[in-house]
């Protein structure tokens, strides 16, 4: 968390910044600009530019601006977007629940007197100035069924751990995963190449309603399956004492007895 709903989520709480000029840019924790940047850098190439649009590729939120520079907000484990003090998620599956002073690792403040804040307890996140995103794969709200044939579908590696993937499909975190997959009834665990045309269709359609579900509900972890993801849950759909392992890198969770 945040996944690429999240993101989402941040990126329309944010249209009160589109067509407004940056009036100054504030980077308390000069750690958190990645990829060589520094303050002094940052403020040289964005104060004075107007919000052109927001974009979202995957868990990467983009705001570009009138001199063609692009500012990217990555949000780590326990990121959140807020406008004005006040954000569009108050708690993450995975962060606390307090906001404070300190937390803030990025500001910027508007000719509308609008502020953006980047709050990150963890320093897990980053301001990039221009991402390459081209690193990133297809985005999860709209990838075609070919493609997630051509770019997760192939190989030996675990079905789970290609779907986590950001350089083949975007967005995906460990909660949308074991939904769609617990939803789809399909073993997180099997090699990538080894789903038949039909759970490839599964796959796909189940993935996209499953995304489009839980934006609609608010988060990620919205989920049917989310209040048994722990030791000892049950499967909402059987009962079945779930699974749980690492696979991908990542805690997961899955019914032995539907998901085949």
């Amino acid at each position: 968390m945040p996944e690429g709903i999240e993101v989402e989520i941040y990126r329309q709480a944010a249209d009160p910044i589109v067509g407004h000029q940056i009036t100054s840019v504030d980077c308390p924790d000069e750690w958190f600009l990645k990829e060589g940047a520094t303050a002094e850098h940052v403020s040289d190439a964005v104060v004075g530019q107007r919000v052109e649009t927001t974009r979202r590729i995957g868990k990467l939120m983009l705001v570009d601006l009138s001199n063609g520079v692009t500012v990217g907000l990555r949000f780590g484990m326990t990121g959140r977007l807020l406008v004005d003090d006040s954000g569009p998620i108050d708690e993450l599956e995975y962060g606390p629940k307090a906001t404070k002073d300190e937390w803030v690792r990025f500001r910027l403040s508007f000719d509308n007197k609008r502020q953006l804040f980047l709050h990150d307890p963890r320093r897990l996140g980053g301001v990039i100035l221009d991402p390459d995103e081209s690193k990133l794969g297809d985005d999860m709200f709209s990838i075609t069924q070919e493609r997630l044939q051509e770019r997760v579908l192939v190989g030996t590696v675990a079905l789970k751990a290609r779907l986590l993937d950001q350089k083949r499909v975007a967005g995906i975190g460990n909660l949308i995963c074991d939904e769609t997959l617990w939803q789809s009834g399909i073993r997180p665990d099997r090699a990538a190449n080894s789903l038949t045309p039909t759970e490839q269709s599964t796959l796909h359609t189940t993935l996209l309603q499953t995304v489009e579900t839980l934006f609609k509900q608010g988060g990620s972890h919205t989920g049917e399956l989310q209040s048994e993801r722990h030791r000892a849950g049950h499967c909402p759909t059987d009962g079945t004492e779930l699974s749980r392992e690492k696979i991908g890198g990542r805690t997961t969770y899955y019914c032995d007895v539907h998901q085949k």
